[in-house]
């Protein structure tokens, strides 16, 4: 499986590399009960940056420590930097206690992107599980914001109830897109739910798409991506056609540390997008 490893980029191992610039919170939206979404942008003089889908930053909270999150917003619009987040941990906790004009360390952005050039000209299906849909969002808006590049666009997003659906309003204004089909689910239904109810694998059977020219981008706990990628199958799609998203135990973000080993690679470094083909031996095994 030595074709999902690079060659260490010397560059990366600079000391700017490692030290955080200062961004300021400019706004926060409440996404559900235990997410939110911060914009920042710099502090002082410092740049906009530009990134690709399916990057993400390190976010330092002074005095706390430093998460790796994914990047959430448009990749047209580099004058703010916006990150979905859940509150699950220390440093998470400390980011959510920020308010506007609070500042927030940023590293990066690091990491391999989306597919988006490979996947020209043909139809787009975007899985996604609970906060899975943030990682997706930059490529989903960069597909709609260049619209003839692709063919359909077909976003299956699960989550445990409807109180935990993120961008709610804009999975609806994408419902209105042309050539865009969007299927919710939810595990538990509760009152006034009227999309479907199952795991987000139930909704791939009913999508519409031409699997023989399509590309599949897939972020969720690692469980649901194995059985998305089985499902996908089924449907018609080649292990190459897939590509899933790891995010787990990044400390470092330029693979020096080694607390995100997979197998022989590292996926701050390698990933955190790969093309499941490439991965599939190992995100089959134990422990890994």
């Amino acid at each position: 499986m030595s074709n999902i490893l690079h060659t260490p980029d010397p560059a990366a191992l600079r000391l700017g590399t490692m030290l955080p610039e200062p961004f300021v919170v400019v706004e926060r939206n409440e996404e559900t009960a235990d997410t939110f979404t911060l914009t920042l942008c710099p502090a002082g003089e410092g740049a906009a940056r530009s990134f690709e889908p399916g990057q993400f930053n390190m976010l330092y909270a002074f005095g706390t420590g430093e998460s790796a999150i994914s990047i959430s917003g448009s990749p047209e619009k580099t004058e703010g930097l916006v990150h979905t987040i859940r509150r699950v941990g220390t440093v998470t906790s400390a980011l959510d206690r920020l308010v506007l004009g609070d500042v927030v360390g940023v590293r990066g952005p690091f990491g391999s992107p989306w597919p988006m050039n490979e996947a020209r000209g043909r139809d787009l299906v975007f899985v996604s599980g609970g906060i899975g849909l943030a990682p997706l969002r930059p490529a989903i808006l960069h597909a709609l914001a260049h619209r003839e590049d692709y063919g359909r666009i077909v976003i299956l997003a699960g989550a445990r109830s409807a109180p935990d659906v993120i961008y709610h309003e804009q999975l609806h204004s994408w419902m209105e897109e042309s050539g865009v089909e969007v299927k919710l689910t939810v595990d538990q239904a509760g009152s006034g739910w009227h999309h479907h109810v199952g795991v987000v694998t139930t909704l791939i059977p009913r999508a519409r798409f031409d699997s023989s020219n399509a590309i599949a981008m897939v972020c969720g706990p690692e469980i649901m991506m194995r059985f998305t990628a089985m499902e996908l199958a089924r449907a018609g799609l080649s292990d190459d056609q897939i590509f899933v998203t790891l995010e787990r135990n990044m400390k470092c973000a330029v693979g020096i540390c080694g607390h995100c080993q997979f197998g022989p690679g590292f996926i701050c470094r390698d990933g955190p997008v790969f093309r499941f083909d490439r991965i599939r031996h190992w995100f089959s095994q134990r422990e890994i």
